[in-house]
């Protein structure tokens, strides 16, 4: 795993620290991971900032759960204020469900008019590959070659940065990373046909196209904007769907759209959401065409206890309400446009920096050997990931060959937060850090 604590540094943390990762181990089994190679221990979240047991504040630039900040006020308020009036499954006739169905939706092309609930975005995309494959009829699912799409049993096995013994993937088909530039779109699409085919010579057949529409768990593809069209239309032409996984990519985390999918000018026949939509409360969704899930909907009942409960929908309620409030989609241009401009100015032309890719409030920077410009370092990343981790700035690790470092902050990140991240890139990797800067860091704000 990338970016992941290995045991080998237990010899370094403080007995407390080494205590806990015992009680882990013995508690939680084998197969939990912890990030970095010394783990933190965060005992506290505003806004930003995380902060450790010593009281040490943390710069987070890594996590889009919280999208609008660690413990908001007004999200906290609205699951508390829900908390003390019902809650409960939606069996029941109720208000807060129908609400939210109704303001997200608005969010959406008319031709996506329906909002299924889950928890998670795993079980989100689960339900959306049982419904591709009623409408469709077929089984298979085409993926990138590093996608991470979930943890249940269907969706882990269409998510290959989980490892490669995962059960389940004779109906998964993957395809590489789509390159960059004009051609991007023409080779994906071959690809995408390929599979599709294969699939038909099986006599599986093709029943989805299941992508992140920035592609972040490969290592960012933004660009050029437009280039997936040519591959969903070869979907369509096979007889699948084309389901758009927007929790990373969603929330107005790419700034010019709320969408990640809008980027491309397509409408999806299925969308699904996650993590960023309750800000750390536990609530997802499928959104779908109503013709593709009638299929569905005629032949199996679906139920959630908690998918969708009134707790769950004042969070995500609450959530839209701060996005609109402080106009963090607006926020995520022009502080996004800061972060490309000061990373491209600080690090372009480094031995050790490839490419650098930027969409909104996400950016991916290629570590690459010194010595050929070109070659993946992985080693090269993982130590400049941990090493701003004892800066105290929290980012990680990505990509099939894990040499591409992720930065992925809340979307109230400021311009002063961009500075603070880069002069630390800077000064780990040995580069000037230029003079542009959006004035005084923000170092006394909580």
């Amino acid at each position: 795993m990338v970016n992941a604590y290995d045991g080998n540094a237990a010899d370094i943390l403080e007995p407390r620290e080494r205590a806990m990762v015992e009680e882990r181990a013995r508690l939680l089994g084998p197969a939990y991971r912890l990030f970095y190679k010394r783990p933190v221990h965060f005992v506290r979240g505003e806004g930003v900032w995380l902060f450790d047991t010593d009281g040490n504040r943390y710069l987070d630039a890594y996590n889009n759960v919280a999208s609008v900040g660690h413990c908001h006020p007004h999200v906290v308020d609205a699951i508390c204020t829900q908390s003390q009036t019902l809650n409960t499954h939606t069996r029941y006739l109720g208000q807060p469900i129908l609400d939210y169905a109704a303001r997200i939706l608005k969010t959406f092309p008319p031709e996506l008019s329906h909002v299924m609930f889950t928890c998670t975005g795993s079980e989100a995309n689960d339900l959306a590959l049982r419904i591709a494959r009623a409408f469709t009829g077929k089984q298979g699912v085409i993926v990138t070659e590093n996608a991470y799409h979930g943890v249940t049993e269907s969706i882990a096995a269409a998510s290959p940065s989980l490892g490669p013994d995962i059960a389940g993937r004779k109906r998964i088909k993957t395809v590489p990373l789509p390159g960059e530039g004009q051609k991007a779109g023409a080779q994906f699409a071959d690809d995408v046909r390929k599979a599709a085919a294969g699939f038909e010579e099986e006599g599986v057949g093709l029943a989805a196209l299941l992508v992140d529409p920035i592609f972040s768990s490969d290592g960012l593809r933004p660009d050029p904007a437009g280039f997936l069209r040519p591959a969903i239309d070869e979907v369509h032409e096979a007889g699948g769907v084309f389901i758009a996984d927007e929790v990373q990519s969603g929330f107005g985390r790419t700034g010019s759209h709320f969408w990640g999918f809008e980027r491309h000018g397509i409408v999806p026949d299925l969308v699904t959401m996650g993590k960023p939509m309750g800000n750390g409360h536990p609530v997802a969704a499928v959104v779908a065409a109503p013709a593709v899930v009638a299929p569905f909907g005629k032949s199996v009942r679906y139920f959630n206890t908690f998918g969708g409960n009134a707790v769950s929908c004042a969070a995500a309620n609450a959530v839209l309400d701060v996005i609109e409030r402080e106009q963090l989609t607006a926020n995520a241009v022009a502080v996004g446009a800061y972060l490309a401009q000061r990373l491209h100015r600080a690090l372009t032309g480094h031995p050790a920096i490839g490419a650098i890719r930027t969409v909104g409030l996400f950016a991916a920077i290629d570590i690459v050997e010194a010595e050929t410009g070109k070659k993946p370092a992985p080693q090269g990343a993982d130590r400049i990931v941990n090493a701003m981790c004892d800066k105290r700035i929290l980012i990680s690790a990505t990509g099939r060959e894990g040499h591409t470092l992720k930065i992925r902050p809340p979307l109230i990140f400021e311009t002063g937060h961009v500075d603070i991240l880069v002069e630390a890139l800077c000064d780990i990797i040995g580069t000037p850090t230029h003079d542009i800067r959006a004035g005084e860091n923000p170092t006394d704000e909580v």
